[in-house]
């Protein structure tokens, strides 16, 4: 399923990281599940391969790349059946904020063990009463002499069991005005008056939800990332590689699920025929092969802007793909599940968890009804109903 507007590089990049995720597969990653772990093994292959940092500069030992490279594996992954949900948070968000805004003592400390996978960071933004707006968001830092006093609370935050620090959005007062701000901070996991709680999920995922609570956590100076007074900025460079990425796991989502149901309507013979040869069955998967290739491209223009520096562009763009690649994958583990019948819900095939995790990319990080606003807002001109 390669694509002619790729580059030999990128098709290179993309048939070797689809080797190894098929070394690992799907079993693999139900397994890691099953014994309540992350994925640690396939984590640390594709470090030291370079692939988990291959949107970070060379000179913090990534691959110089941008997030088109880094997508290009999370789906490979996804086709394969193991897809790295931390891929999205440590190095496409995280990763890209440090590279983007950070002090250069910052920068070398966090890129190399992000990029080789032996240091990660989760992202904390979503409240239990704001979700995603930025700006109702409670967690708040106030100076204490040289340092930052935050408090505050943030749910659904992935992988906080297995991350050396998660970075923060929170809020601090403007000197000038009074009013708050967004700023992102930079706080490690065993930081005093940091508690992290699991979140009893019905998802089936390696990695583990948690809801934090920051009560008074001491930082120093140095623990804020960039400009105090360009928090927005900051922000959205981390949210829009974000939605580019989750394009990217839901795509390869599809992707698998699609395989799985074209290789059993070509092998099902029920009167005589493979079930494949019948419209009815082969049709619907045209169909959602139809919808991925196109969410396919929107992800690769939205990657393509945001590499360029276009962040207003990559903004739409990365919305629309995260939207069109969430429609496209639930609809591609419906059909596929719906095409295996009674099989599509045992456990020896392995599909029915993923219509589960397939709604994953319609919720988060931002709800569809929410892009839908956007694009209203932002790309039609339409006036706001909030």
């Amino acid at each position: 399923m390669t694509t002619h507007i790729e580059s030999e590089e990128h098709q290179a990049l993309r048939s070797a990281v689809s080797a190894l995720g098929k070394r690992y597969g799907r079993d693999y990653l139900v397994r890691a599940v099953a014994e309540g772990r992350p994925p640690a093994e396939l984590w640390s292959e594709a470090g030291k391969l370079g692939y988990l940092g291959v949107n970070l500069p060379e000179e913090y030992g990534g691959g110089g790349g941008g997030i088109t490279e880094l997508s290009i594996v999370l789906e490979e992954l996804g086709a394969a059946g193991s897809p790295l949900l931390m891929l999205v948070v440590s190095p496409a968000i995280c990763g890209t904020v440090i590279s983007r805004f950070g002090t250069e003592a910052q920068k070398r400390q966090w890129l190399p063990g992000i990029a080789d996978g032996t240091r990660l960071m989760a992202f904390g933004i979503t409240e239990p009463d704001a979700g995603s707006n930025s700006h109702r968001i409670t967690t708040t830092a106030r100076k204490d002499g040289a340092d930052w006093l935050l408090s505050g609370r943030k749910v659904f935050i992935s992988g906080v069991d297995i991350a050396d620090a998660v970075l923060i959005v929170g809020r601090t007062e403007d000197a000038r005005t009074g009013r708050l701000k967004p700023c992102l901070f930079i706080v490690p996991t065993d930081a005093e008056g940091f508690e992290k709680r699991a979140i009893d999920m019905e998802l089936n995922a390696a990695e583990k939800q948690f809801e934090l609570v920051l009560d008074d956590v001491r930082l120093p100076a140095e623990a804020l990332v960039g400009d105090e007074d360009a928090g927005l900025l900051q922000l959205f460079a981390g949210l829009n590689p974000e939605r580019i990425m989750t394009a990217a796991f839901a795509i390869g989502m599809g992707r698998y699920a699609l395989a799985k149901a074209v290789e059993y309507a070509r092998d099902r013979t029920v009167w005589k025929a493979p079930i494949g040869a019948h419209q009815a069955v082969a049709h619907p998967l045209a169909q959602a092969h139809i919808d991925l290739e196109l969410a396919r491209l929107m992800m690769q223009k939205a990657a393509h802007l945001y590499d360029a520096g276009d962040d207003m562009g990559a903004g739409e763009a990365a919305n629309m793909a995260k939207y069109a690649a969430g429609e496209a994958c639930v609809k591609a583990v419906d059909q596929a599940v719906h095409t295996l019948g009674g099989n599509g819900l045992t456990r020896e095939f392995g599909l029915a968890s993923l219509i589960t995790a397939a709604r994953v990319a319609r919720i988060a990080p931002v709800s569809r009804e929410m892009i839908l606003n956007y694009v209203s807002h932002q790309t039609l001109g339409l006036p706001k109903s909030y």
